[in-house]
């Protein structure tokens, strides 16, 4: 099982400009990469990433011997992201859709470099960790904030910068589930996300949002007033650059704390979890709640959830995006034609009953979730929570319900 950790680096001065070196050798590869890409396909030549690595393997000791002081993987997992980037990019065309074209990177946007130790080999590891520092090559040892959480072999280190701090995301292969078991078997839960409120679960549990951006935003343009007040090129405006590129950190570590902190508590106590398959994309349309919207960041939240879901043993429905939740009264089942977005209050036209309209939605959600599981058990399939293991070769039962997308996110079982 493969699980990465991201942890703070504290490099000195000389550790930190091998970073930066590193950052713009992996730049430079990718955009020559990219350019040779764009000449070859004119030229009618046939291409891909593994000619142009053997290209530039030729030519980068005459050419190019800077590339030379830093690891040698660093430019080779530039071309393949490269080419990674382009299969992206044919698949999408493949399905219709109208897919952004690669484009050439920019300094100081998305700095990093990947170090891959390759074929596993006794005493061959490019990248060693020992308790709180990392070995990288062609530098040393590293100090880090913390250890890595988890055990196993180190497969690679992704070092990347994020204002003027660097981090290093490390990759293992690990054999063990890493995780504390869940304890608590809270059976489905719905969860109705919001801007007013960050999540209402069916339980009558209101989690509020943190609105870093929100809290923020006076900081936020001030800074950027200064930023373009700045002359282009001088030493205050990369200070002023500097300066705004924090605030961007602390917006999104804020962000991040809150969501990792939701998900983790959804996923140990509860069984199913059932949240709502959002077009984000089109609630951004809404030039009043873009903002707002953007800053609970659903689909971010819905992610953790995913992935959370897989390790801790516990399963996710997706509601369809049609599904008239917040219309659909939780006592009755009646649904009402039309609920404006100000009205707080649901009251029911049929039976007279009035409820939050958030909490209503996450009941609705939650029963939802009875269904999925009884329709499950009626084809054939595992209950929800079991611990019981289903054969490898035993397909999933596929629900055939309208109101539920035939979405279902099983749990891997770990030992």
């Amino acid at each position: 099982m493969l699980l990465a950790h991201r942890i703070e680096l504290k490099p000195n001065h000389r550790q930190a400009t091998f970073f930066a070196k590193g950052c713009g050798v992996a730049r430079f590869a990718y955009n020559w990469a990219l350019e040779r890409w764009q000449q070859r396909y004119k030229d009618g030549k046939k291409v891909d990433e593994a000619l142009l690595r053997k290209e530039l393997n030729a030519i980068k000791r005459e050419q190019f011997p800077w590339m030379l002081e830093v690891p040698k993987s660093a430019v080779q997992q530039a071309v393949k992201d490269l080419g990674s980037a382009f299969d992206h990019f044919f698949r999408r065309v493949k399905n219709g859709e109208k897919p952004g074209f690669p484009r050439f990177k920019k300094r100081g946007v998305n700095d990093s470099f990947r170090i891959d130790n390759g074929p596993a080999r006794p005493g061959a590891d490019a990248v060693k960790v020992k308790g709180s520092a990392i070995r990288i090559p062609k530098l040393g040892w590293v100090r880090m904030r913390e250890p890595v959480r988890f055990r196993g072999q180190s497969k690679q280190a992704i070092i990347s910068r994020q204002a003027d701090r660097w981090y290093v995301s490390i990759l293992v292969d690990t054999p063990h589930h890493p995780n504390q078991p869940r304890k608590n078997h809270g059976g489905a839960v719905g969860v109705d996300l919001g801007v007013k409120a960050l999540a209402t679960l069916s339980t009558g549990e209101v989690v509020e949002g943190p609105k870093a951006l929100n809290r923020l935003l006076r900081k936020l343009r001030r800074l950027n007033k200064q930023l373009s007040r700045k002359q282009t090129g001088s030493h205050n405006r990369r200070k002023a650059q500097m300066a705004l590129a924090r605030l961007h950190r602390r917006i999104g570590n804020i962000r991040k704390d809150a969501l990792h902190k939701l998900t983790t508590q959804l996923v140990l106590n509860h069984d199913i979890i059932v949240i709502e398959d959002l077009n984000v994309s089109g609630m951004m349309q809404n030039r009043h709640l873009s903002r707002h919207i953007a800053d609970a960041s659903f689909y971010e939240l819905r992610r953790q959830l995913e992935y959370k879901a897989k390790l801790y043993g516990c399963e996710i429905v997706l509601a369809d995006r049609f599904y008239p939740s917040s219309k659909t009264c939780s006592n009755c089942g009646a649904v009402k034609a039309e609920l404006k977005l100000s009205e707080r209050i649901f009251r029911c036209d049929t039976c007279q009953f009035e409820i939050d309209r958030d909490l209503n939605a996450a009941i609705n959600l939650e029963k939802l979730a009875v269904s999925f599981t009884d329709r499950v058990n009626a084809c054939g399939g595992m209950s929800a929570g079991s611990d019981a293991e289903a054969p490898p070769s035993e397909a999933h039962p596929v629900k055939q319900e309208a109101d539920i997308e035939q979405v279902r996110i099983t749990p891997n079982r770990f030992e």
